[in-house]
Formats: C-alpha cells, structure tokens, sequence
C-alpha cells in the first residue's frame, strides 16, 4: 500500500507491505522501521498521531499464499521483511491454525526481533507453527540462547529439515534474499516453489549501444508521440525513450507514484486509446491489464495515446 505523505516539502509518495491480515477487514495496519537517512518513515515517527489521516493508494501486488496452496509452508524473513509474513501467518492463525507452518526469522540483535512476542504467541496457539529465531550479534541489553550468525547451508536444515517439501516465502533485504535463493538452488530445491517480494529495483545489465559519432548516417532522429491526459485535458509529447509518467510530470499532469520500476502498483491509469510497450515487476495484475491498465512508469508508447488522467 502507498501512502502519500504530507511532508514540508511537499507529497512524499513511499510504499509499505500490509502486515495485517484480511481475516480481519476492519483494520488495515503497516509496520515500518525508519533506517538512518529515512525520509518518510522518520516524517511518520514524527508527525503521526491518533487520529490523524493519510491519503493512500492501493492495495497491490500479489505476494500471497492464497496462489500457492500447499501442504507445508516456510517463510523465511530477516529484518523488516517479516511484515509479509505476519500477514499471512495471521490469516493461518484466524483461518486455518493446524496449517504446518515453519518461520526462520533473523535480525542482527534479539531485541531487534519485530513481532517477537506475538509469534511466540502464535507458536503456542499454533499447532503446526514451528519458530526458529537467529541473531547475529549478542547485546547487554537481553540474554540470548538461541542460534547465533547467519542463515546458510547448514543452518537451514536444523531449522527447517524437510524445506525442500515446502512452499517457500521469502522476504527481507536482497543481499540476505540472494543468499536465501543461493543455498535453496545449491541445496536441490525446486524454485518454482519459492517466492520471494523486494522493494528494491532489479538488477538489470544494460549492453552498451554501438558508438557512432553525431555525423554517421542511420542515426536515428528523436522522434515524439502524442499522448493526451483526458481528465487534465493536457495534449503533450512524449519522446523516444520516455515513459508515460516522465511525459506527465514535463506536461504538469500528477500521476502518484511510489517504487517507479513497476513494483508497487501506485502510478495504474487507465489507457483509453493507443498500444504501449510495459515492462513491470508484478505491480499490475493481468485482468487489469486487460481492462485498459497501464503503470505510467515502466510504459512507453507505441502509438499515439489517450490515458485517463
């Protein structure tokens, strides 16, 4: 969900994943932890109060166990990512609470732990829930007798020593991710089964385009495409390699945006006419897609549009 943020310096568009469960319609709830430098989140801590309201856009995104029934399930988190996780985790214990069920959560010291004391909670409610904690670091401030370090080909069997039988859920930061997904693939683990949500922006290795000097003939002209936003009456021209959220933000028409790599789903508009080029990350489901929708960060046109905005 994407919450527009009123800061001093204008709207602050910033995306967080539901850590409520819809097992529980009237309560829709985020978790978020303000890293150094945070903008947003810190604005929140600040200025947030009982009461208070926020504009938000949303929900999107299909990072869910409901597509993926299974048997057993595994979720696998570090850090904040265990958001996700205490959402489905909640719908199971509302739902269906002898589903088996392993959790491997890891953080860097154990009061770090978010949830901590609502899963330990959970795993003795939950007949099928088995909890394995892991920190990194011990601290003076709680004792700590678990496992210590970090996740890795021979940890992961003592906690989790079928989890090549489960369904695999896996979020925190993508260094920690690319571990995860390194040691489930080295360890025989079929990756259809393994799903994984980041806020983070793909990798993506860009090729170097031939170098041809200004004057060599076939260089291709700049060349623009009409777009007009039919709600803002605006007409504008979008050129070669802009998308459809560039082209509004030069012409003065506002499209909310959040991620802008087609991951959060904030900047969906609906396109009235005209064919585009869109390369998302999932933030866009398909029968949207064949409803009209486009997400205005990651489409370019491929002819003259008309985008309902």
């Amino acid at each position: 969900m994407t919450l527009e943020l009123p800061t001093a310096d204008g709207p602050l568009m910033r995306t967080y994943t539901l850590s409520s469960s819809p097992s529980r319609p009237f309560s829709i709830a985020v978790t978020v932890k303000a890293q150094p430098g945070s903008i947003g989140t810190q604005w929140m801590f600040d200025n947030l109060k009982p009461g208070a309201h926020v504009k938000a856009y949303g929900p999107a995104g299909d990072f869910s166990l409901h597509g993926h029934p299974a048997a057993k399930y595994l979720f696998i988190s570090a850090g904040s990512g265990v958001t996700p996780m205490m959402s489905m985790l909640r719908w199971l214990n509302d739902c269906a609470p002898w589903t088996d069920v392993g959790f491997v959560n890891c953080a860097r010291r154990a009061e770090e732990i978010i949830f901590r004391k609502e899963l330990e909670l959970l795993g003795s409610r939950m007949p099928g829930l088995s909890l394995g904690f892991m920190i990194e670091e011990r601290s003076s401030r709680e004792g700590w007798f678990g496992h210590m370090g970090r996740i890795d080909a021979i940890r992961l069997p003592l906690l989790a020593p079928d989890f090549r039988e489960r369904e695999i859920f896996c979020c925190g930061p993508d260094p920690f991710m690319r571990a995860v997904r390194g040691m489930l693939e080295a360890g025989g683990f079929d990756m259809a089964h393994y799903h994984q949500e980041s806020f983070a922006a793909p990798v993506v290795e860009e090729i170097p385009a031939p170098f041809a000097s200004p004057g060599d003939a076939g260089t291709p002209a700049e060349v623009a495409t009409p777009i007009r936003f039919a709600l803002s009456e605006v007409e504008a021209q979008c050129v070669t390699g802009q998308t459809v959220l560039q082209t509004a933000r030069a012409s003065g028409v506002r499209i909310p945006a959040a991620c802008e790599f087609g991951l959060c789903g904030t900047c969906k508009v609906r396109k009235i006419a005209g064919e585009v080029e869109m390369n998302h990350n999932g933030g866009i489901l398909d029968h949207e897609i064949d409803d009209g929708f486009i997400l205005a960060c990651c489409s370019k046109p491929l002819s003259p549009l008309e985008i309902e905005a």
